[in-house]
């Protein structure tokens, strides 16, 4: 696939990205009792940036586990058709659950996912997204935090790519394509 050339607009610093982090393990730290371990469960690829930084910032006992689901491939536009590529390697029946995201968009991957995880009998089941897109939604489904909510626009940086690209940004940029 060809990239169309584009230009990276700043839309949320690195620093800005932190300081919500550190707000949102708070509440986190309030849902989920310290006494019992947590599995934090990231869907890759697009988390795996904001989920290194939250479980950091958490400083609690937890398990890291990963689910790949995929319903973009290299396109700007979800296909609303979700794949599970790589499920989780570890049991979740009667555990606490964080499910992060880095964004909400048509809601279609988020909502699949939870509906998986729920049918495996987790004890409480949560999720977080770095971003979300309201404007976008066709599935009603909200994360239960949100890190920051953003307008319709194709977003790169922070774990987000476009093709694979520009996933290793600090900060989250909007793609302005030149050719339009």
């Amino acid at each position: 696939m060809t990239q169309r050339p584009y230009v990276i607009d700043r839309m949320i610093s690195a620093k800005a990205i932190a300081a919500r982090i550190e707000a949102l393990c708070g509440e986190i730290r309030r849902e989920f009792p310290s006494d019992q371990r947590l599995v934090v469960v990231g869907l890759l690829r697009g988390s795996f940036i904001f989920i290194a930084d939250l479980v950091r910032e958490l400083d609690r006992d937890l398990e890291v586990d990963f689910i790949e689901a995929s319903s973009y491939g290299n396109s700007t536009e979800s296909s609303r058709e979700v794949r599970i590529l790589k499920d989780l390697r570890g049991e979740i029946e009667g555990r606490n659950v964080l499910v992060v995201e880095d964004i909400v968009d048509t809601g279609y991957t988020l909502s699949h996912v939870i509906h998986i995880l729920k049918a495996r009998n987790p004890a409480k089941l949560r999720t977080i997204a770095l971003l979300d897109k309201p404007a976008r939604r066709e599935v009603d489904f909200k994360a239960d935090w949100i890190g920051f909510d953003i307008p319709d626009e194709f977003v790169v940086g922070y774990g987000i790519d476009y093709a694979q690209s520009n996933r290793n940004l600090p900060y989250i940029g909007k793609v302005r394509f030149t050719d339009d």
